[in-house]
């Protein structure tokens, strides 16, 4: 059932996407099932205003992403929100709030020691008086300290309003840090099953894929519920120093896999066997991530490596600007 789920938001997705019309053949992609591959907006349109934003997942959306991806953390009082971390200091502008200095403390990570505000010591009331930040330097600042911080709630509202208004997106939802969470006593899988029941994401249509770098939480997650599920894949050094060992083989149970493009494409553009691997045991391959103020070492910019991927064969591609990507894949 789960992989019919996935087939079928690709499909729908491809179908509103692919180009057609009269005299011009269907392109044929060397994708798992030969539709386009899903463009997925890394969270929402996020080379141009401050990351998780509405702003942002709107902009996305206007811009023909086939997803919108929020990554959710929670807070003190268990409500789940858009956040790609959860420390606050790189994407909100806590630090100039006097009345949380005291909030700052260490906190090991699985990637050393660091002193910063974490979400799960805030109310959401406490969050909602916070503003959104763009964390890299080179991109506009012209938004800051302007957008609220957004629940998942409020992310599936927005997806709902646009479907209702005739254009369909999906949710790519990333649980980031489930197993952190869950030894603090906010585990995250009923929540958010429990906000996609209660909105009617399915009864509305909306695709869905839930994607984790952690293996239990998918395995948690799929004794509740057939949504087609992602198990990311970090690279080296970074996989031996968060204690994790990926291997293909070993994804029987998801829908794909989420690579990191260095284990798509060599150092010289040209692919590599990931994804006729992944392909072969019958998954799905997104691929994350293309901005086209960064592109990878060996493309002239990001065009060039988005149309590398496709390529390739992959199934989906995070970007951080989906305009480029969408008019790249819908180009061939």
């Amino acid at each position: 059932m789960k992989y019919l789920i996935a087939f079928a938001a690709v499909i729908l997705s491809a179908c509103a996407s692919a180009p057609a019309g009269p005299g011009r053949d269907t392109p044929v992609f060397a994708t798992l099932e030969g539709a386009p591959p899903i463009i997925i907006a890394h969270r929402g349109a996020s080379g141009l205003f401050p990351e998780h934003t509405i702003k942002a997942y709107t902009a996305a959306i206007e811009q023909g992403a086939d997803f919108i991806e929020p990554d959710l953390v929670m807070t003190k009082d268990g409500v789940l929100i858009a956040r790609h971390d959860h420390y606050l200091s790189a994407t909100t502008n806590v630090a100039d709030h006097p009345e949380f200095a005291d909030r700052k403390r260490v906190r090991a990570t699985p990637l050393g020691d660091q002193d910063d505000w974490w979400t799960d010591d805030f109310t959401l009331a406490e969050i909602k008086t916070l503003k959104a930040r763009q964390q890299f330097e080179t991109r506009s600042m012209a938004f800051n300290d302007q957008l609220d911080i957004v629940t998942f709630d409020e992310v599936i509202d927005l997806v709902l309003a646009s479907a209702a208004d005739g254009r369909t997106v999906g949710l790519h939802i990333e649980a980031k840090w489930p197993g952190y969470f869950s030894s603090a006593g906010l585990d995250m899988v009923d929540p958010i099953l429990t906000a996609l029941e209660k909105k009617g994401v399915k009864a509305a249509g909306i695709p869905v894929f839930i994607q984790s770098f952690e293996p239990p939480f998918l395995a948690a997650l799929r004794e509740k519920s057939d949504l087609p599920t992602i198990q990311n894949m970090v690279g080296p050094p970074y996989a031996a120093m968060m204690g994790l060992d990926y291997k293909l083989e070993d994804m029987k149970t998801t829908t794909g896999v989420g690579a990191d493009k260095a284990m798509v494409l060599n150092k010289d553009g040209t692919a590599t066997d990931f994804v006729q691997r992944a392909h072969a045991l019958g998954l799905v391959v997104h691929v994350y991530t293309v901005r086209d103020d960064r592109p990878a070492e060996g493309f002239a910019d990001s065009k060039a490596e988005l149309r590398a991927l496709i390529s390739a064969g992959v199934d989906g591609i995070w970007v951080d600007y989906p305009e480029t990507a969408v008019a790249v894949r819908d180009a061939r």
